[in-house]
């Protein structure tokens, strides 16, 4: 399959070509121009007709900082998520990447986000090989085949790849997912419910995969439903309600039981919706 040089529409989504000046991927000295914070996002709004969903968030994420965001149904987190990864303009405010700023720079921020997403942009009639070459060549990586098998041994489909991805299970995929999220080397992974429909094993490899990210340096924000997961795996863990954060403690600042009570009192969330 050769590489398109134009947006290949994938299901209902828009894959594009995250094409820079260089061919090869710039490291993050060449990418970052404000060290303190990767993602800098200062009062964005953004409305759908007469619903405002974001209303004035303000974050910031330290280069190789991880944080997760969580919040019940509506609260604004997958908005938000798309926006980071440049596949929704901003409303009003600010929002940069390494210091770049959107929408004006998305196509320079592009190759250097890895995303992870209820939609695994993956093509089921093609191979898990096929596919992550596929990737490869859309981001015109040198030593694309290597670089893919070794993908796919971290993530525990080296046996797998000559199968077509449509036999995969629910688990597979997403681990594929991952491989094809990380394979450009990213400088942001963006995680939205990432450990959905996974079975104790997949989760478990999910962890250590992010574990293996924090400690490769990478910038991770996560959206999830799982509050104590999210407090024990992040360096920080931000509440978002009605689009507005509400509440943020760093790991270690208080117990799982403790931050259960806060969210429950920040979100006026029943507890029978809560998962523990």
């Amino acid at each position: 399959m050769t590489c398109p040089k134009t947006a290949v529409l994938l299901g209902n989504w828009l894959v594009i070509p995250p094409m820079l000046q260089s061919p090869h991927r710039q490291t993050n000295k060449q990418f970052i121009t404000n060290r303190v914070n990767m993602i800098q996002i200062k009062n964005l709004t953004k409305t759908f007709g007469l619903n405002p969903v974001l209303r004035g968030v303000n974050l910031h994420v330290q280069p190789g900082e991880f944080v997760t965001l969580v919040g019940p149904n509506g609260a604004g987190k997958s908005t938000l998520m798309r926006i980071v990864a440049t596949l929704l303009q901003p409303g009003n405010g600010e929002v940069r990447i390494g210091g770049w700023p959107l929408p004006q720079y998305a196509h320079k921020v592009r190759r250097h986000i890895g995303l992870v997403s209820h939609h695994a942009l993956l093509y089921g009639d093609l191979t898990a090989m096929e596919n992550l070459m596929f990737f490869a060549r859309l981001y015109q990586l040198p030593d694309a085949k290597e670089r893919v098998l070794a993908a796919l041994k971290q993530v525990g489909l080296f046996a797998r790849q000559r199968d077509p991805v449509s036999t995969f299970s629910r688990g597979m995929v997403q681990r594929l997912t991952i491989a094809r999220a990380t394979l450009h080397e990213p400088d942001v992974l963006l995680f939205d419910e990432p450990y959905t429909g996974l079975d104790q094993d997949a989760a478990r490899l999910l962890d250590n995969l992010l574990q293996q990210e924090m400690e490769n340096g990478r910038t991770i924000l996560m959206i999830t439903h799982d509050l104590v997961h999210g407090l024990d795996l992040s360096d920080r863990v931000v509440i978002l309600n009605r689009g507005k954060i509400v509440y943020e403690v760093r790991r270690g600042e208080v117990s799982p039981g403790e931050f259960l009570e806060i969210y429950r009192e920040q979100t006026r969330t029943k507890q029978s919706k809560v998962r523990v």
